[in-house]
């Protein structure tokens, strides 16, 4: 799928054109186009290379997927490496969504090597603030990464609500260590990716609003610092979130080994008790008759009564002590 937009001073004027007209509308003054890709071939990337004087380092990046987000500096353009995410609230896996970018003073390239991922939340940002398109390319380029900034905040909000979810799970009457386990060590996963996508785009930012960079004009400088600051909450929230996983595995941990020492306790209790009996029968059952009442009934009354004076004291004793 090809996607095309046009901007003529500050105006969107033509939508899904033809884009062998790119070239003719790049000639004209004070226009900007966007362009995007969806899982492009190498050799339709070779063609956009040539007609706009592409880096083939870039077209490389471009082509080859897992590329780490940066951005990197060419002669008369930049190369942008993103990645959207979202989360599968079902299994608690996160999915990652990678976008290459190609962005000059007249043009904003887009390349989306995740099939099926949709443009239209960053279309619809452009166009409910479309009072700055008269900025050119500067506004595209933040249309595009408060999207995709956004979608790593909500990212991380929803795994927070993951998260205190399996709170109330560790200390639910059922037992759910397994579940408990098993959730986490998703989440913490989860977590180790997002961070990995997170940092670097803090720094992809940054390197966008150096004053160096001329693709972005003072007047958007505040809009591009809301972003960057979006992109640190997002980064500081998951490094406490990972913290927080880790306590909840120690937190299980710690409450299957308590489970463990009542259940020993109340083992032992119930051993003691049942020694008793085995003791005093033992002790009525030798040969050497010794002991009172031995060979009547009323020894044997005098054995069951022991025992079971015995068992209770036990019994009383264990239970003030609350291992029973």
């Amino acid at each position: 799928m090809i996607r095309t937009r046009l901007y003529r001073d500050g105006k969107c004027v033509e939508e899904n054109f033809d884009p062998a007209r790119i070239s003719d509308h790049l000639q004209s003054g004070k226009c900007v186009v966007w362009l995007d890709l969806e899982a492009p071939q190498e050799s339709d990337l070779a063609l956009l290379a040539e007609e706009f004087g592409l880096n083939p380092l870039a077209v490389e990046d471009a082509t080859q997927e897992r590329q780490r987000p940066k951005l990197d500096h060419y002669d008369d353009h930049v190369f942008i490496s993103l990645y959207d995410v979202s989360l599968d609230v079902a299994s608690g896996q996160l999915k990652a969504h990678e976008l290459a970018v190609f962005a000059s003073q007249r043009y904003l390239i887009t390349v989306r090597k995740t099939p099926n991922y949709s443009m239209d939340a960053v279309v619809e940002r452009w166009d409910d603030n479309a009072h700055l398109a008269k900025f050119g390319v500067g506004f595209l380029m933040w249309g595009l990464l408060d999207v995709v900034v956004d979608g790593h905040f909500n990212t991380v909000q929803q795994l927070d609500d993951q998260i205190e979810t399996l709170e109330d799970l560790l200390f639910d009457p059922g037992e759910r260590s397994a579940q408990v386990q098993r959730q986490s060590y998703e989440l913490r996963k989860s977590l180790v990716r997002i961070r990995r996508v997170v940092l670097p785009t803090r720094e992809v930012l940054n390197a966008l609003m150096r004053r160096e960079m001329d693709l972005v004009p003072s007047e958007l400088m505040p809009y591009y610092q809301d972003v960057y600051d979006h992109v640190l909450r997002a980064a500081d929230w998951t490094d406490s979130l990972r913290d927080l996983v880790s306590t909840i595995l120690e937190t299980n941990l710690t409450i299957q080994g308590n489970r463990m020492n009542e259940i020993m306790k109340k083992v032992t209790s119930w051993a003691a008790i049942a020694a008793v009996p085995a003791v005093v029968t033992g002790y009525y059952g030798m040969n050497v008759r010794i002991f009172p009442g031995s060979g009547t009934t009323a020894g044997g009354y005098t054995a069951l009564g022991l025992m079971a004076g015995l068992v209770v004291i036990l019994y009383v004793m264990f239970r003030k002590l609350d291992w029973l």
